[in-house]
């Protein structure tokens, strides 16, 4: 099987529809699948639920599908750094089911197990918390939360094999390897592509079973939400 792509676009162009469900890995701007997401655009699928961490800054990342409004639905952990986003939710133009971050990678991560629920403490008792099932365990209330599985994943790896082993980098670690698993199709982009057999079996953190699609992408704009400096020489 060549799961090996020429370009984003050919890799989403025969599998993207309207009204999927799709995941975007990464962790701010850090380890985002940005050839993947241009190509979304540029194909113009719309009213998309995009689950991810955060919908990127205004212009950048998951950014340039809210200006052109093809997301209908965001589930997400972090909603700041993007004036669109808030706008587009405060005027009711974008739907928002807003999660507590380590609630949001266990969904994702209980998702791609086949785990259908889990019970935790985080929200209880709070507007996170309302209309979902609670339970008593042990004298403690906890809250129910359904694991999330995407039509399509999109990852960003460091460097994979022409199998789809993937290996990811410091931060895009956060996200992606648990998006990887928690897609019926996951297209994992790809900074550097090296043949089978060529990586380390104990350096693999997502198997290539989970990966069916794969865009050579080197060289990737590396953009930063906000530059901190100093003078130079200051202490």
């Amino acid at each position: 099987m060549n799961k090996l792509y020429p370009d984003a676009r050919s890799a989403l162009a025969d599998v993207l529809k309207d009204g999927m469900t799709l995941m975007a890995g990464g962790f701010g701007l850090c380890g985002i699948p940005t050839s993947l997401i241009q190509a979304i655009h540029d194909l113009g699928a719309k009213d998309l639920t995009v689950i991810s961490n955060n919908a990127g800054v205004d212009g950048v990342g998951l950014g340039i599908l809210l200006e052109t409004k093809q997301i209908r639905k965001m589930v997400s952990s972090y909603v700041g750094e993007n004036k669109l986003f808030a706008e587009q939710y405060l005027s009711g133009a974008l739907e928002l089911e807003f999660n507590p971050q380590g609630t949001l990678a266990e969904r994702i991560r209980a998702g791609g197990a086949g785990i259908p629920a889990f019970y935790t403490k985080t929200g209880v008792g709070t507007i996170i918390a309302e209309g979902k099932e609670h339970k008593d365990f042990d004298g403690e209330t906890y809250v129910m939360e359904r694991g999330l599985i995407a039509d399509i994943s999109l990852v960003h790896a460091f460097k994979a094999d022409t199998e789809g082993n993937l290996v990811f980098r410091k931060t895009a670690r956060n996200f992606n390897p648990m998006m990887a698993t928690a897609g019926k199709l996951t297209i994992a982009e790809v900074e550097h592509l090296v043949e089978a057999g060529d990586i380390d079996p104990d350096d693999i953190h997502t198997p290539g079973i989970f990966v069916q699609r794969i865009v050579y992408a080197p060289n990737p704009a590396k953009p930063i939400e906000k530059r901190t400096t100093r003078p130079r020489g200051a202490a």
